[in-house]
Protein backbone atom coordinates (compact mmCIF):
# COMPACT_ATOMS: atom_id res chain seq x y z
CA UNK A 1 0.00 0.00 0.00
CA UNK A 2 3.03 2.27 0.71
CA UNK A 3 4.50 2.13 -2.49
CA UNK A 4 1.04 2.23 -4.45
CA UNK A 5 0.57 5.80 -2.49
CA UNK A 6 4.35 6.88 -3.24
CA UNK A 7 3.51 5.89 -7.28
CA UNK A 8 -0.10 7.52 -6.94
CA UNK A 9 1.69 10.84 -5.65
CA UNK A 10 4.16 10.74 -8.37
CA UNK A 11 1.88 10.14 -10.66
CA UNK A 12 -0.38 13.20 -9.85
CA UNK A 13 2.81 15.19 -9.76
CA UNK A 14 3.59 14.52 -13.37
CA UNK A 15 -0.44 15.26 -14.56
CA UNK A 16 0.20 18.53 -13.14
CA UNK A 17 3.80 19.38 -14.58
CA UNK A 18 1.88 18.49 -17.99
CA UNK A 19 -0.93 20.31 -17.55
CA UNK A 20 1.75 23.60 -16.70
CA UNK A 21 3.72 22.59 -19.81
CA UNK A 22 0.74 22.24 -22.06
CA UNK A 23 -0.24 26.31 -22.80
CA UNK A 24 3.47 26.74 -23.44
CA UNK A 25 4.12 24.03 -26.08
CA UNK A 26 0.46 24.94 -27.32
CA UNK A 27 1.50 28.96 -27.98
CA UNK A 28 5.29 27.53 -30.01
CA UNK A 29 3.24 25.66 -31.92
CA UNK A 30 1.29 28.14 -33.73
CA UNK A 31 4.14 30.56 -33.72
CA UNK A 32 5.42 27.98 -36.31
CA UNK A 33 2.01 27.98 -38.48
CA UNK A 34 3.16 29.99 -41.72
CA UNK A 35 0.80 32.47 -42.73
CA UNK A 36 -1.16 31.46 -45.97
CA UNK A 37 -3.30 32.84 -48.57
CA UNK A 38 -6.99 33.20 -47.60
CA UNK A 39 -10.17 31.53 -49.68
CA UNK A 40 -11.02 33.18 -52.89
CA UNK A 41 -7.30 34.36 -53.91
CA UNK A 42 -5.84 33.92 -57.35
CA UNK A 43 -1.86 33.36 -57.64
CA UNK A 44 -0.80 35.12 -61.24
CA UNK A 45 3.39 33.64 -62.50
CA UNK A 46 5.43 35.57 -64.52
CA UNK A 47 8.34 34.65 -66.00
CA UNK A 48 11.11 37.25 -67.36
CA UNK A 49 11.81 35.37 -70.66
CA UNK A 50 10.79 32.43 -72.22
CA UNK A 51 14.01 30.06 -72.45
CA UNK A 52 16.63 29.63 -70.17
CA UNK A 53 20.80 28.88 -70.63
CA UNK A 54 21.60 25.47 -69.61
CA UNK A 55 23.63 26.43 -66.75
CA UNK A 56 21.36 30.00 -66.42
CA UNK A 57 18.57 31.69 -64.12
CA UNK A 58 16.08 33.87 -64.75
CA UNK A 59 13.21 35.53 -62.45
CA UNK A 60 9.76 34.18 -61.69
CA UNK A 61 7.04 36.72 -60.37
CA UNK A 62 4.20 35.79 -58.82
CA UNK A 63 1.32 38.10 -57.17
CA UNK A 64 -1.28 37.21 -54.69
CA UNK A 65 -5.04 38.78 -54.81
CA UNK A 66 -7.74 38.27 -52.52
CA UNK A 67 -11.31 38.07 -54.23
CA UNK A 68 -9.23 37.80 -57.88
CA UNK A 69 -10.57 36.18 -61.35
CA UNK A 70 -8.10 33.83 -63.37
CA UNK A 71 -7.96 33.69 -66.94
CA UNK A 72 -5.26 31.57 -68.93
CA UNK A 73 -2.83 32.56 -71.67
CA UNK A 74 -2.78 30.59 -74.64
CA UNK A 75 -0.57 28.51 -75.98
CA UNK A 76 0.45 30.01 -79.29
CA UNK A 77 -0.16 27.19 -81.94
CA UNK A 78 3.43 25.35 -83.71
CA UNK A 79 3.91 26.46 -87.01
CA UNK A 80 4.79 25.16 -89.74
CA UNK A 81 1.73 22.65 -90.52
CA UNK A 82 3.70 20.67 -93.32
CA UNK A 83 6.67 18.82 -92.64
CA UNK A 84 9.57 20.88 -91.87
CA UNK A 85 13.05 20.86 -93.38
CA UNK A 86 15.93 19.86 -91.49
CA UNK A 87 17.35 22.68 -89.74
CA UNK A 88 14.34 24.98 -90.25
CA UNK A 89 13.70 27.22 -87.23
CA UNK A 90 9.84 26.68 -85.87
CA UNK A 91 7.55 29.14 -84.04
CA UNK A 92 8.01 27.16 -80.74
CA UNK A 93 5.19 27.29 -78.05
CA UNK A 94 5.26 30.54 -75.29
CA UNK A 95 4.84 29.93 -71.62
CA UNK A 96 1.29 29.55 -70.90
CA UNK A 97 0.64 31.12 -67.79
CA UNK A 98 -2.17 32.30 -65.14
CA UNK A 99 -3.24 35.66 -65.06
CA UNK A 100 -5.28 37.72 -62.91
CA UNK A 101 -8.37 40.25 -63.02
CA UNK A 102 -6.99 42.34 -60.54
CA UNK A 103 -10.56 42.50 -59.15
CA UNK A 104 -9.21 42.26 -55.54
CA UNK A 105 -6.47 43.34 -53.04
CA UNK A 106 -2.87 42.10 -52.41
CA UNK A 107 -2.74 39.59 -49.70
CA UNK A 108 -1.43 40.53 -46.30
CA UNK A 109 2.47 41.10 -46.43
CA UNK A 110 4.26 37.78 -45.30
CA UNK A 111 2.13 35.36 -46.81
CA UNK A 112 4.17 32.07 -47.69
CA UNK A 113 3.77 31.40 -51.13
CA UNK A 114 5.77 27.55 -52.30
CA UNK A 115 7.09 26.89 -55.69
CA UNK A 116 7.81 23.68 -57.52
CA UNK A 117 9.28 22.69 -60.82
CA UNK A 118 9.37 19.36 -62.83
CA UNK A 119 12.97 20.42 -63.79
CA UNK A 120 15.93 22.66 -62.11
CA UNK A 121 15.26 24.21 -58.91
CA UNK A 122 13.47 27.16 -57.04
CA UNK A 123 15.42 29.28 -54.43
CA UNK A 124 13.86 29.77 -52.50
CA UNK A 125 11.35 27.22 -52.53
CA UNK A 126 8.82 29.59 -49.86
CA UNK A 127 8.92 33.07 -49.82
CA UNK A 128 6.81 35.97 -48.35
CA UNK A 129 4.63 38.24 -50.43
CA UNK A 130 5.29 42.29 -50.13
CA UNK A 131 2.50 44.13 -51.24
CA UNK A 132 1.02 41.02 -53.09
CA UNK A 133 3.85 39.98 -55.13
CA UNK A 134 7.04 37.42 -54.80
CA UNK A 135 10.03 36.86 -56.98
CA UNK A 136 11.88 34.00 -56.97
CA UNK A 137 14.84 32.47 -59.43
CA UNK A 138 14.56 29.13 -61.22
CA UNK A 139 18.08 27.80 -62.08
CA UNK A 140 18.53 25.08 -64.61
CA UNK A 141 20.94 22.93 -62.62
CA UNK A 142 22.56 22.41 -66.40
CA UNK A 143 19.16 20.21 -67.01
CA UNK A 144 17.73 20.15 -70.73
CA UNK A 145 13.94 20.04 -71.33
CA UNK A 146 10.68 21.74 -71.19
CA UNK A 147 9.66 23.00 -66.82
CA UNK A 148 6.61 23.83 -65.74
CA UNK A 149 6.66 25.60 -62.77
CA UNK A 150 3.73 25.97 -59.85
CA UNK A 151 2.65 28.19 -56.96
CA UNK A 152 0.58 27.62 -53.96
CA UNK A 153 -0.63 28.90 -51.20
CA UNK A 154 -3.38 27.65 -48.80
CA UNK A 155 -6.09 26.44 -51.39
CA UNK A 156 -4.54 28.63 -54.45
CA UNK A 157 -2.15 27.84 -56.94
CA UNK A 158 -0.74 28.53 -60.54
CA UNK A 159 0.92 27.10 -63.13
CA UNK A 160 3.57 28.52 -65.95
CA UNK A 161 4.35 25.90 -67.96
CA UNK A 162 6.75 24.98 -71.49
CA UNK A 163 9.46 27.13 -70.22
CA UNK A 164 12.03 25.65 -72.16
CA UNK A 165 15.96 25.16 -71.05
CA UNK A 166 19.04 24.10 -72.52
CA UNK A 167 18.75 22.79 -75.79
CA UNK A 168 15.04 23.10 -75.84
CA UNK A 169 15.41 26.49 -76.40
CA UNK A 170 17.34 26.18 -79.22
CA UNK A 171 15.48 27.67 -81.90
CA UNK A 172 17.90 27.68 -84.86
CA UNK A 173 21.59 26.78 -85.50
CA UNK A 174 23.44 29.19 -88.36
CA UNK A 175 27.25 27.53 -88.74
CA UNK A 176 29.81 29.48 -90.65
CA UNK A 177 33.67 28.45 -92.33
CA UNK A 178 36.23 31.20 -92.01
CA UNK A 179 37.79 30.95 -94.62
CA UNK A 180 35.08 29.32 -96.44
CA UNK A 181 37.67 28.99 -99.92
CA UNK A 182 40.59 26.71 -99.13
CA UNK A 183 43.86 27.21 -101.70
CA UNK A 184 43.80 25.08 -104.79
CA UNK A 185 45.89 21.74 -102.38
CA UNK A 186 43.48 22.30 -99.36
CA UNK A 187 44.09 23.52 -95.78
CA UNK A 188 42.69 24.54 -92.65
CA UNK A 189 39.34 26.13 -91.76
CA UNK A 190 37.53 27.44 -88.65
CA UNK A 191 33.90 26.09 -88.43
CA UNK A 192 31.92 28.27 -86.00
CA UNK A 193 27.99 27.06 -85.40
CA UNK A 194 26.00 29.63 -83.21
CA UNK A 195 22.97 28.62 -81.56
CA UNK A 196 20.19 30.97 -80.99
CA UNK A 197 16.75 31.21 -79.34
CA UNK A 198 13.44 32.27 -81.21
CA UNK A 199 14.45 35.84 -80.44
CA UNK A 200 17.68 35.63 -81.84
CA UNK A 201 19.85 35.27 -78.51
CA UNK A 202 22.85 33.46 -78.58
CA UNK A 203 22.63 30.37 -75.90
CA UNK A 204 25.33 29.61 -73.47
CA UNK A 205 26.68 25.68 -72.74
CA UNK A 206 24.70 23.96 -75.24
CA UNK A 207 26.57 21.20 -76.84
CA UNK A 208 27.19 21.15 -80.50
CA UNK A 209 27.55 17.54 -82.80
CA UNK A 210 30.01 18.00 -86.12
CA UNK A 211 30.40 15.98 -88.47
CA UNK A 212 31.94 16.41 -92.28
CA UNK A 213 31.86 14.15 -95.59
CA UNK A 214 35.21 14.80 -96.02
CA UNK A 215 38.35 15.75 -94.83
CA UNK A 216 39.07 15.68 -90.53
CA UNK A 217 37.32 17.93 -87.50
CA UNK A 218 39.86 18.73 -84.89
CA UNK A 219 36.76 18.17 -82.50
CA UNK A 220 33.34 16.44 -83.26
CA UNK A 221 31.26 17.91 -80.35
CA UNK A 222 31.62 21.51 -78.48
CA UNK A 223 29.73 23.27 -75.88
CA UNK A 224 29.12 26.91 -77.14
CA UNK A 225 30.44 29.95 -75.20
CA UNK A 226 28.54 33.11 -73.65
CA UNK A 227 27.58 34.27 -76.94
CA UNK A 228 25.68 31.09 -78.06
CA UNK A 229 29.06 29.93 -80.18
CA UNK A 230 30.98 26.46 -80.46
CA UNK A 231 34.01 25.88 -83.20
CA UNK A 232 35.97 23.27 -84.14
CA UNK A 233 38.82 22.93 -87.03
CA UNK A 234 38.45 21.30 -90.60
CA UNK A 235 41.48 20.27 -92.37
CA UNK A 236 40.52 19.58 -96.00
CA UNK A 237 42.07 18.75 -99.50
CA UNK A 238 39.00 18.49 -101.17
CA UNK A 239 35.39 20.67 -101.52
CA UNK A 240 33.62 19.32 -97.96
CA UNK A 241 30.40 19.77 -96.68
CA UNK A 242 30.29 20.36 -92.72
CA UNK A 243 26.96 19.53 -90.95
CA UNK A 244 26.13 21.03 -87.18
CA UNK A 245 23.69 19.08 -84.92
CA UNK A 246 21.81 20.56 -81.92
CA UNK A 247 19.19 18.43 -80.51
CA UNK A 248 17.81 17.31 -83.50
CA UNK A 249 18.34 21.36 -85.46
CA UNK A 250 20.98 20.91 -88.51
CA UNK A 251 22.65 23.09 -90.52
CA UNK A 252 25.15 22.89 -93.17
CA UNK A 253 28.46 24.90 -94.68
CA UNK A 254 30.49 24.26 -97.98
CA UNK A 255 33.76 24.51 -97.96
CA UNK A 256 35.45 24.78 -101.23
CA UNK A 257 38.73 24.61 -102.76
CA UNK A 258 39.70 27.44 -105.16
CA UNK A 259 38.49 26.51 -108.54
CA UNK A 260 40.56 26.07 -111.84
CA UNK A 261 38.16 28.14 -113.69
CA UNK A 262 38.55 31.18 -110.67
CA UNK A 263 35.03 30.54 -110.18
CA UNK A 264 33.32 31.69 -106.88
CA UNK A 265 30.19 32.61 -105.27
CA UNK A 266 29.54 34.38 -101.95
CA UNK A 267 26.13 34.79 -100.20
CA UNK A 268 25.35 36.38 -96.75
CA UNK A 269 26.76 35.79 -93.86
CA UNK A 270 23.38 35.32 -91.77
CA UNK A 271 19.87 34.32 -91.66
CA UNK A 272 17.59 36.36 -94.20
CA UNK A 273 14.07 36.25 -93.64
CA UNK A 274 11.91 35.08 -96.10
CA UNK A 275 10.78 37.90 -98.92
CA UNK A 276 13.82 39.61 -98.34
CA UNK A 277 15.97 39.96 -101.46
CA UNK A 278 19.01 37.52 -100.94
CA UNK A 279 22.39 39.40 -102.82
CA UNK A 280 25.27 36.52 -103.99
CA UNK A 281 28.62 37.91 -105.65
CA UNK A 282 29.77 35.22 -108.53
CA UNK A 283 33.45 36.06 -109.69
CA UNK A 284 35.90 34.08 -111.91
CA UNK A 285 40.05 33.93 -111.83
CA UNK A 286 42.10 37.06 -113.38
CA UNK A 287 43.52 34.92 -115.98
CA UNK A 288 41.66 31.81 -117.33
CA UNK A 289 38.04 34.49 -117.18
CA UNK A 290 38.85 34.89 -120.88
CA UNK A 291 38.22 31.31 -121.31
CA UNK A 292 35.21 31.34 -119.58
CA UNK A 293 32.00 31.21 -121.62
CA UNK A 294 28.98 30.79 -119.59
CA UNK A 295 28.27 31.29 -115.96
CA UNK A 296 24.79 29.52 -114.38
CA UNK A 297 23.34 29.73 -111.20
CA UNK A 298 21.03 27.13 -109.06
CA UNK A 299 19.34 28.93 -106.52
CA UNK A 300 18.74 25.47 -104.47
CA UNK A 301 14.92 26.68 -104.89
CA UNK A 302 14.28 25.54 -108.04
CA UNK A 303 15.09 28.90 -109.91
CA UNK A 304 18.07 29.87 -111.87
CA UNK A 305 19.96 32.20 -114.23
CA UNK A 306 22.79 32.45 -116.60
CA UNK A 307 25.03 35.29 -116.64
CA UNK A 308 26.75 34.73 -119.58
CA UNK A 309 30.37 34.91 -120.23
CA UNK A 310 31.22 37.25 -117.54
CA UNK A 311 34.51 38.50 -116.56
CA UNK A 312 34.56 40.29 -113.48
CA UNK A 313 32.57 40.00 -109.64
CA UNK A 314 28.71 40.22 -110.52
CA UNK A 315 25.95 40.86 -107.72
CA UNK A 316 22.89 38.44 -108.22
CA UNK A 317 19.77 39.08 -106.39
CA UNK A 318 17.29 36.34 -105.45
CA UNK A 319 13.92 35.98 -103.40
CA UNK A 320 13.50 32.95 -101.27
CA UNK A 321 9.55 33.01 -100.37
CA UNK A 322 10.11 29.84 -98.13
CA UNK A 323 11.78 29.15 -95.24
CA UNK A 324 14.52 26.49 -95.38
CA UNK A 325 18.99 26.35 -95.93
CA UNK A 326 19.41 26.46 -99.94
CA UNK A 327 22.50 25.49 -101.39
CA UNK A 328 23.31 28.04 -104.21
CA UNK A 329 26.04 26.81 -106.81
CA UNK A 330 27.57 28.57 -109.03
CA UNK A 331 28.96 26.51 -112.52
CA UNK A 332 31.68 28.09 -115.14
CA UNK A 333 31.70 26.42 -118.17
CA UNK A 334 35.21 26.73 -120.54
CA UNK A 335 35.30 26.92 -123.82
CA UNK A 336 37.01 23.63 -124.22
CA UNK A 337 33.47 22.47 -122.35
CA UNK A 338 35.29 21.85 -119.22
CA UNK A 339 32.63 22.82 -116.37
CA UNK A 340 33.46 23.22 -112.87
CA UNK A 341 30.54 24.02 -109.76
CA UNK A 342 31.05 25.67 -106.81
CA UNK A 343 28.28 26.53 -103.95
CA UNK A 344 27.82 28.25 -100.91
CA UNK A 345 25.07 27.82 -98.43
CA UNK A 346 22.01 30.67 -97.38
CA UNK A 347 19.63 30.38 -94.55
CA UNK A 348 16.29 31.57 -94.96
CA UNK A 349 14.45 32.07 -91.79
CA UNK A 350 10.68 32.42 -91.53
CA UNK A 351 8.65 35.96 -90.99
CA UNK A 352 9.14 35.68 -86.87
CA UNK A 353 7.10 38.08 -84.94
CA UNK A 354 9.25 41.17 -83.02
CA UNK A 355 10.40 40.84 -79.52
CA UNK A 356 8.17 43.60 -77.42
CA UNK A 357 8.81 44.44 -73.76
CA UNK A 358 6.66 46.76 -71.75
CA UNK A 359 7.75 49.41 -69.76
CA UNK A 360 5.66 51.00 -66.91
CA UNK A 361 6.98 54.58 -65.01
CA UNK A 362 5.54 54.46 -62.56
CA UNK A 363 5.22 50.29 -61.82
CA UNK A 364 3.44 50.91 -58.26
CA UNK A 365 1.04 53.77 -58.63
CA UNK A 366 -1.67 54.53 -56.98
CA UNK A 367 -5.39 55.03 -58.17
CA UNK A 368 -5.84 58.01 -60.30
CA UNK A 369 -2.05 58.55 -61.00
CA UNK A 370 -1.31 58.83 -64.59
CA UNK A 371 1.07 55.80 -65.84
CA UNK A 372 3.34 56.10 -68.85
CA UNK A 373 3.34 52.70 -71.00
CA UNK A 374 6.63 52.47 -73.31
CA UNK A 375 7.01 49.36 -75.92
CA UNK A 376 10.48 48.50 -77.01
CA UNK A 377 10.27 46.46 -79.93
CA UNK A 378 13.34 43.94 -81.32
CA UNK A 379 14.21 41.38 -83.94
CA UNK A 380 13.41 41.65 -87.71
CA UNK A 381 10.63 44.59 -88.28
CA UNK A 382 9.29 46.26 -91.36
CA UNK A 383 7.54 49.25 -90.75
CA UNK A 384 5.60 49.72 -87.57
CA UNK A 385 2.34 51.13 -88.47
CA UNK A 386 0.36 50.72 -85.14
CA UNK A 387 0.88 50.20 -81.30
CA UNK A 388 -2.26 48.69 -80.29
CA UNK A 389 -2.76 48.90 -76.31
CA UNK A 390 -5.12 47.78 -74.05
CA UNK A 391 -5.28 48.42 -70.16
CA UNK A 392 -7.62 46.12 -67.72
CA UNK A 393 -9.28 47.98 -65.41
CA UNK A 394 -7.89 51.66 -67.00
CA UNK A 395 -9.15 54.40 -68.86
CA UNK A 396 -8.92 54.27 -71.49
CA UNK A 397 -9.57 50.91 -71.42
CA UNK A 398 -7.92 50.22 -75.61
CA UNK A 399 -6.09 53.01 -77.25
CA UNK A 400 -4.09 52.77 -80.29
CA UNK A 401 -1.10 54.95 -81.30
CA UNK A 402 1.20 55.46 -83.73
CA UNK A 403 4.30 56.26 -81.29
CA UNK A 404 5.63 53.53 -79.08
CA UNK A 405 4.30 55.35 -75.93
CA UNK A 406 0.48 55.51 -74.02
CA UNK A 407 -0.77 56.88 -70.77
CA UNK A 408 -3.85 55.77 -68.36
CA UNK A 409 -5.30 56.09 -64.94
CA UNK A 410 -6.33 52.75 -62.75
CA UNK A 411 -8.91 52.84 -60.01
CA UNK A 412 -8.99 50.67 -56.79
CA UNK A 413 -6.07 48.49 -55.95
CA UNK A 414 -4.20 45.01 -56.29
CA UNK A 415 -2.79 44.34 -60.06
CA UNK A 416 -3.68 45.23 -63.36
CA UNK A 417 -2.27 43.56 -66.83
CA UNK A 418 -1.58 45.39 -70.09
CA UNK A 419 -0.73 44.23 -73.76
CA UNK A 420 0.16 45.71 -76.62
CA UNK A 421 -0.08 44.19 -79.94
CA UNK A 422 2.73 45.59 -82.82
CA UNK A 423 1.21 45.80 -85.92
CA UNK A 424 3.79 45.45 -89.03
CA UNK A 425 3.73 47.12 -92.89
CA UNK A 426 4.76 43.59 -93.41
CA UNK A 427 5.11 40.28 -91.50
CA UNK A 428 3.07 39.14 -88.17
CA UNK A 429 2.31 41.51 -85.48
CA UNK A 430 4.40 41.11 -82.33
CA UNK A 431 2.56 41.16 -78.60
CA UNK A 432 3.83 42.29 -75.05
CA UNK A 433 2.26 42.18 -71.86
CA UNK A 434 3.42 43.75 -68.33
CA UNK A 435 2.18 44.00 -64.89
CA UNK A 436 1.48 46.77 -62.24
CA UNK A 437 0.37 46.65 -58.83
CA UNK A 438 -1.98 49.87 -57.87
CA UNK A 439 -1.27 50.78 -54.28
CA UNK A 440 -3.67 52.20 -51.43
CA UNK A 441 -0.67 54.56 -50.50
CA UNK A 442 0.34 57.90 -51.10
CA UNK A 443 2.57 58.02 -54.11
CA UNK A 444 3.99 55.33 -56.80
CA UNK A 445 7.69 54.57 -57.34
CA UNK A 446 9.24 56.34 -60.30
Amino acid sequence: MLAQSKSSAWAGRAGLAAVAFLPIMFFSACDKVPLLAPGGTVISLFATSSTVPLNGEIEIVATAIENGTTSTTPTTPTTPTTPATPGTPTTPTTPTTTSSSGAGTPVQNGTVITFTTTLGRIEPVDARTQNGQVRVRFISNGQSGTATITAFSGGASAKLENLRVGTAAAERVLVTATPAVLPPSGGTTEIAARVEDVSGAGIAGVPVSFTADQGQLAAGTANTDSSGVAKTMLTATRNTIVTVNVAGKTATVNVNLNARTGVSITGPTTAIAAGTPVTFTVGVGAAPATNIRDVSIDFGDGSRSSLGAISTSTPVQHIYTEEGSYRASATATEASGFTETVATFVTILPQQPPSVIIQAAPTNPVPGQTVIFTASVSGATSTILAYQWTFEGGSPATVTTTGNRATATFTGTGTRVITVRVVQSSGPAGDGTTVINLQSGAGGNP
